[in-house]
């Protein structure tokens, strides 16, 4: 995803309605949001600490093998479900979760999450895309998490119909300066849950899934294996990838793993296309009228798609 300046400088900006290749038949509407994820963890306790200490979550509920996190006044974000002594996460060789995103609402919070990870010790990976600024770690199950902020879509480049996404070293000392003096209190009121990250088998049977059955735009393809799709001119709700290798088979049952993510349509029209689309495509799904669809997609876990109107 590097891209010289050069290059940079040739691209287009990228306005509304210039970018992204639409689906044939069903697309998603523009308001779609993402809601929590599901993980499967080897334990609940240590894992909820992290959540806690590292990330900055709150505690919302906990209830025997399962406990909620999210941020205030009550989003709820990440979904933790107990299976004792899960294996890790593999880091190659299966499909499933490379990382799901929390978007904090603007770039102080950022940097003062920045330094929160300084002042605690903990190793993060970091980058520059040009549409927004990214810190990566990994939880206790090595379950991958990105925590980023988003430039604003004036910013954002396009080159032809593909929305432009690079890899770049981010401008720390910078962004530190931006989160001023305040203290880092946990992810602020207005964090959300961004996109969801999914090592695939196969590339274009993901996209055919995604994009031409569950309607999402294809906003970008880059040639090292990576396809970013999304709705509402977003820069990506979801993204796939084969850099865990080509055919590779789903989790074990007992490894740490994406369980579910939640898709949030705000008209039960939106959730009866979906089901119309899926069905044109000859994939199973299980739907409770108006309520919810559940459908299993390319990288072993469940997507869920939820009206809800608010």
């Amino acid at each position: 995803m590097n891209l010289a300046t050069a290059q940079l400088a040739k691209t287009q900006p990228a306005t509304p309605g210039s970018y992204g290749l639409y689906p044939t038949g069903f697309r998603l509407p523009e308001d779609i949001r993402l809601g929590p994820v599901r993980l499967q963890v080897a334990d609940l306790e240590r894992s909820i600490e992290y959540y806690q200490r590292v990330i900055g979550l709150t505690l919302l509920e906990q209830d025997g093998d399962r406990a909620m996190l999210g941020a205030p006044p009550s989003i709820e974000l990440v979904e933790l479900r107990e299976r004792r002594g899960a294996r890790p996460a593999p880091a190659r060789g299966r499909a499933g979760l490379y990382h799901f995103a929390i978007l904090l609402p603007d770039r102080p919070s950022l940097g003062r999450f920045a330094r929160h990870l300084n002042e605690k010790g903990e190793r993060a990976g970091s980058s520059d895309h040009l549409v927004s600024e990214a810190f990566y770690l990994r939880d206790p199950d090595h379950l991958g998490i990105e925590v980023y902020a988003d430039r604003p879509r004036s910013a954002w480049r396009r080159n032809g119909r593909e929305l432009i996404l690079v890899t770049g070293p981010l401008k720390l000392e910078d962004l530190l300066n931006a989160g001023g003096d305040q203290p880092w209190n946990g992810v602020p009121e207005g964090t959300v849950m961004g996109h969801v990250h999914l090592h695939v088998a196969e590339l274009r049977r993901a996209e055919t899934f995604f994009m031409d059955a569950l309607g999402f735009d294809r906003m970008a393809h880059i040639p090292s294996g990576v396809t970013f799709m999304g709705a509402g001119g977003y820069h990506h709700h979801l993204a796939t990838n084969t850099w865990a290798g080509r055919g590779v088979p789903f989790p074990e049952p007992d490894q740490a793993q994406l369980l579910e993510w939640t898709i949030r349509v705000g008209y039960s029209a939106n959730l009866a296309g979906a089901a119309a689309s899926l069905s044109r495509h000859g994939l199973a799904y299980q739907l409770e009228p108006g309520v919810s669809l559940r459908v299993h997609d390319p990288s072993g876990a469940t997507v869920r798609m939820v009206v809800d109107p608010s």
